[in-house]
């Protein structure tokens, strides 16, 4: 246990001057602070909640929200939600069960109660109003969105706990220990890539062989520029190479528990700080090969009948979202597909038509959900296809479905046709 030092202002927030909602999150902050060994706590600029859906929540969590909304909590700093278990305004159309819906909806209106941004997207990153800068303090409980702000923009988060970043955003303040402090983010790992790293598919295999071999440490790629289109200075637009680099983080955190990784000349920290940022005593990990990735991820190559195709773990981008909606026109698809996605950035692509297109061809763009916290089960889907890594290792687990896995335009042929293809070429 450390001194943790308070202002006098945080301690009267933990002797209840705020009210007991206060009080009950400056107590999960002071109490994590202490077991972490932090001296002191950091103001934060914005917190994103998880542990969203009613599927992982339950009655018990429900009822804890609801309680807590009604200590008078209050965030004191922009705060947006993870996704939830189904689209709320068109959970009828998606076949959810009545009693999943209002339990769900009663969730929502508990977190909006404490002035919380019902956004349900697991990229807040991608939003202009919410997106982090350089050096910003952030409280993140979203895996995936916590590994982009630390890695492709450089901002500070740990990987904070749904209850965690709750309670940081009611007192607007986190602890100052983990990857808010600097030496602690220098990497462990050095990555070497010796194969072609070209599509988004790509980049999910990868993550999920650099996962396993560096579990929570902190990789530095070599060489992976090579493989990467140049950072477009708006981050929020999503493009190539943002797509890219949210597919490896969130695989990264699903199969490891990566919240920080650098990329050599490419992300911010890694420009700035050069090699003083790989410790000394650094291990060598050399990857000569996807193979070990793709047959792991592509679970179920017996499987050759698809019920559903999901796009979009982490949530779509507009850039995606984009050439999907071109692939698409003027074709006709035999089996469901889902592009999962916001409410905001299916808005956007709305005003450029197309959300019209692929709704034309059949398809779905689902906001506020994604198949792994929906209960894709009980709509009858037993079969998957995916180019998401982080979708592939937990949808299987989830929901107890069968997985192929590959690049978007297998995905697409197999939603266009009703079965996975043979190797389709990326263009």
């Amino acid at each position: 246990m450390s001194d943790l030092q308070l202002t006098p202002e945080e301690q009267a927030l933990l002797e209840g001057a705020a009210g007991p909602g206060v009080q009950r999150a400056m107590e999960i902050v002071v109490t994590l602070g202490r077991i972490y060994g932090a001296h002191d706590l950091v103001p934060i600029r914005h917190a994103q909640i998880a542990g969203v859906s009613y599927k992982n929540l339950g009655d018990a969590g429900v009822a804890f929200l609801n309680e807590w909304a009604e200590e008078g909590a209050k965030v004191r700093v922009p705060t947006t939600l993870n996704p939830a278990g189904m689209e709320i305004d068109r959970w009828q159309d998606m076949g959810i069960d009545p009693s999943f819906a209002q339990a769900q909806i009663e969730a929502i209106k508990a977190f909006t109660k404490m002035g919380i941004t019902p956004t349900m997207s697991c990229t807040p990153y991608l939003f202009p109003e919410y997106a982090p800068q350089r050096g910003d303090h952030l409280a993140w409980a979203e895996s995936s969105a916590v590994a982009w702000a630390n890695s492709v923009v450089g901002a500070y988060t740990n990987r904070e706990g749904g209850p965690s970043a709750l309670a940081a955003a009611i007192v607007g303040r986190t602890a100052r220990y983990g990857y808010h402090l600097l030496e602690n983010r220098r990497a462990t790992h050095v990555v070497e890539i010796q194969c072609p790293v070209r599509t988004i598919a790509d980049f999910g295999a990868l993550s999920y062989m650099i996962g396993k071999r560096v579990g929570a440490g902190v990789p530095w790629f070599a060489d992976l520029a090579t493989w990467l289109p140049p950072l477009p200075a708006d981050l929020t637009q999503g493009e190539e190479a943002g797509d890219r680099l949210k597919t490896l983080g969130a695989g990264l955190a699903a199969y490891g528990a990566v919240a920080l990784y650098h990329v050599a000349d490419y992300t911010p920290e890694a420009r700035e700080l050069g090699e003083w940022l790989i410790r000394p005593d650094a291990k060598r990990i050399v990857i000569q090969s996807l193979h070990e990735g793709y047959g792991v991820m592509d679970a179920n190559p017996e499987i050759t009948e698809i019920d559903l195709v999901t796009i979009g773990c982490p949530h779509a981008s507009l850039s995606e979202l984009r050439f999907i909606a071109h692939y698409l026109t003027g074709k006709r698809l035999a089996t469901r597909l889902w592009i999962t996605t916001s409410q905001i950035t299916r808005a956007r692509a709305a005003q450029e038509g197309l959300i019209q297109l692929i709704e034309a061809a059949g398809g779905e763009v689902v906001a506020d959900t994604c198949a792994v916290v929906a209960p894709v089960r009980s709509l009858g889907i037993r079969t998957m296809a995916t180019n998401a890594g982080k979708m592939a290792n937990y949808a299987p687990m989830h929901s107890g479905v069968k997985m192929r896995y590959g690049n978007i335009e297998q995905c697409l042929q197999a939603a266009i046709t009703g079965s996975w293809p043979e190797d389709v070429v990326s263009n």
